[in-house]
């Protein structure tokens, strides 16, 4: 049985260099256009080339998104575009567009193709398509059940992988192609700027009771009719392998460093787990669920692979996530014994926190001391961003990321 890709989201070079020294087989990531994140930080040439050297230097894939559904004034941009990634080198990339599939496959056919979930892609025939026209990977639909992907596996060349999103946030509507947000604040969410209006509030209005709100579910703050609770399939890495699943996509390109090192590390462990055995698997999989949840996420559901979701898979009373631990920031060198990072969040002297480690360790420390860049000893680091060092009592490394446990969850 071949183990699965573990294919993790980078929204910046920072966290590309977190997905890969956390576990990630490979990182997909957004260029400065034709991507469906506009609002993420995204890369740019000099980050992409960066982060390409830094991922491939420790064997890991990096694949790039130009997945909008591209309009008549987006082709000769997007053309422009391939001769510049051709240069760069990415190892694929995430198309749905026929019309910039084409243009790919003309400009850089040596870059392989993937075929990205905003194609929606439900059925083997559309496999065989893709597959027919040279396309490497295909991007199941969030939409099928882990028995139609089986099928769906018995129906398609063994060359012809499927990819699969097994973790992060769901969209309403197929896939993620929704209307809502350029219906409501003129932002096209299939030209990558979406603002998200299924985790807005809603009421219910009678048309001759103008400016009389009830609430669509009983509940008297209103209702997040879309708002679905967050994928998770820590619990069920055998399913999808034994589905024929090669590559594990986990959402989330303008999620935080902490976000992605943690759903890496504790998929990773799961993966490697279940490799050596099933039994190994079950055995640590209180440490896993522990894990998952030390990020923000919005409680959990298995989405549609084991069939149609029910009504618990919706979140009706609100739209927050869930934040166990605060991103403090990650160790980025050393200086006279010293620790640097670039500040996230506030902390201060003599609070405890807490050191993740690429290799599933944690250890709990206590901040002894803070200088800023000049040298000055500070009580508390209020300022996000800044340059600090510290003085943590412990033996760190490049990567390692601080966090903060939260009192109240």
């Amino acid at each position: 049985m071949k183990a699965p890709e573990l294919l993790v989201p980078a929204g910046s070079l920072e966290v590309l260099k977190i997905a890969v020294v956390f576990g990630a087989d490979a990182v997909y990531i957004g260029g400065e256009a034709f991507g469906l994140r506009a609002k993420a930080r995204n890369f740019s040439r000099e980050d992409m080339e960066e982060g390409i050297a830094f991922a491939h230097a420790r064997d890991v894939k990096v694949y790039v998104t130009a997945n909008i559904l591209a309009h008549n004034e987006d082709l000769t941009g997007v053309r422009e575009y391939f001769l510049e990634l051709k240069e760069i080198g990415p190892d694929a990339l995430i198309i749905s567009d026929p019309g910039v599939f084409q243009a790919a496959r003309e400009i850089c056919p040596e870059i392989e193709v993937h075929i990205s979930t905003q194609a929606n892609n439900t059925n083997y025939g559309t496999y065989l398509f893709w597959h027919s026209l040279g396309a490497r990977r295909v991007v199941s639909a969030r939409e099928l059940s882990l028995k139609e992907i089986r099928d769906i596996r018995e129906q398609i060349p063994e060359e012809l992988e499927i990819e699969t999103f097994i973790h992060g946030a769901m969209c309403i509507s197929y896939s993620g192609r929704c209307l809502l947000s350029n219906y409501l604040t003129g932002r096209d969410a299939n030209q990558g700027e979406c603002t998200h209006p299924c985790r807005w509030k809603y009421a219910l209005m009678e048309e001759q009771r103008p400016g009389e709100y009830m609430p669509v579910f009983e509940n008297e703050r209103g209702t997040f009719i879309f708002n679905s609770k967050d994928l998770c399939m820590i619990e069920h890495v055998p399913e999808l392998i034994e589905a024929g699943i090669d590559s594990f996509k986990i959402e989330g390109r303008m999620k935080t460093a902490l976000y992605v090192a943690t759903v890496a590390r504790t998929y990773r462990r799961a993966i490697d787990d279940f490799m050596k055995s099933r039994e190994l698997y079950e055995k640590n999989m209180p440490w896993y669920k522990s894990q998952i949840s030390n990020c923000t996420y919005r409680q959990f559901t298995t989405g549609f692979f084991f069939g149609k979701p029910s009504e618990e898979a919706q979140i009706y009373d609100n739209n927050t996530y869930l934040k166990e631990y605060t991103y403090l920031g990650i160790v980025e060198d050393f200086k006279e014994g010293l620790c640097q990072i670039r500040q996230r969040n506030k902390f201060s002297v003599g609070e405890m926190i807490e050191v993740m480690k690429p290799d599933g360790e944690n250890e709990s420390v206590t901040v002894l001391k803070i200088l800023d860049e000049e040298g000055k000893e500070l009580e508390s680091a209020p300022h996000p961003k800044q340059k600090l060092f510290l003085d943590l009592g412990t033996t760190l490394s490049q990567y390692d990321i601080l966090r903060r446990k939260e009192e109240e969850c």
